[in-house]
């Protein structure tokens, strides 16, 4: 069940295509009412990787919106983890069968990484090798765990991180978004407080910008804009060789609760 919060989410985001793509595979999304927010970075041909990645961030917020009520069979209101979930779940078979049914677009997919708030938690669900990072006081920490056939070996003890980031296999990944027929998401939560921030990031951005590089742009900064500018500009400065995205959140203390008659209409954003 969603706990009463104290805390809300205020964010930024930006896409950058990067200095050797011709074309940006990378989408995200929000519902700034449902504090919901999506990193997908897309792969496949015929421009297939943005038709994956800009598929999964609106199923995924579309189904995460519509677990908020109570099916009629249903005993209670679905827990947040539960309905990140189901969201990641339908994404996957979206992404799929959209991707078995039009030859242009087969074998398409996309990583994802997403947070929603639940009370005072930040909840996190991650497919691939796009990432969340936690910072507080200054200290970055890495969330989520890629994905990917470099970082497992690195996990294994087979490779080390310097070998690993030498390997020209950096973008082989061993989970996607739609390229079988299920799909396993790791799910992650963490307790918030006021002026933490949470960084969702493509790998475009995480290849260049590690943990020290993001912990000195949220110091030198305040403006969550001008902080996810820096950090794509780093990566950029460095080769880009990829798209670029992100999104960066703020923990602050929750306004009151707005009553009844002053609400207003609200349209998800993309």
């Amino acid at each position: 069940m969603t706990q009463e919060s104290t805390i809300a989410l205020e964010f930024a985001a930006i896409t950058d295509i990067g200095c050797r793509r011709s074309n940006n595979e990378d989408s995200f999304g929000y519902d700034a009412e449902q504090q919901i927010f999506v990193v997908c970075d897309g792969m496949g041909g015929n421009a297939a990787g943005e038709v994956a990645s800009a598929m999964a961030v609106r199923a995924l917020i579309d189904t995460y919106g519509s677990t908020a009520v109570p099916t009629p069979d249903a005993t209670g209101p679905m827990a947040v983890g539960n309905r990140l979930a189901v969201a990641i779940y339908e994404a996957n078979r979206i992404v799929r069968e959209a991707g078995a049914e039009n030859p242009e677009l087969d074998s398409m997919g996309t990583t994802l990484v997403c947070a929603c708030l639940d009370g005072n938690r930040i909840v996190i669900g991650n497919v691939g090798d796009s990432r969340a990072y936690h910072v507080r006081g200054g200290e970055c920490v890495q969330i989520t765990q890629d994905h990917s056939f470099l970082d497992e070996e690195v996990r294994k003890g087979n490779m080390t991180p310097e070998m690993a980031a030498a390997s020209n296999l950096q973008s082989v990944i061993t989970r996607a978004i739609g390229v079988a027929e299920t799909v396993e998401p790791d799910l992650y939560a963490a307790t918030l407080q006021p002026n933490d921030l949470l960084l969702l990031a493509s790998d475009g951005l995480t290849r260049y910008a590690h943990i020290e590089e993001i912990a000195h742009a949220t110091a030198n900064h305040t403006d969550l804009t001008l902080i996810c500018t820096a950090l794509i500009e780093h990566a950029k400065q460095l080769g880009g060789a990829d798209n670029i995205t992100c999104i960066l959140l703020r923990a602050v203390a929750a306004p009151p609760a707005t009553p009844p008659d002053q609400v207003e209409a609200f349209t998800p954003s993309i």
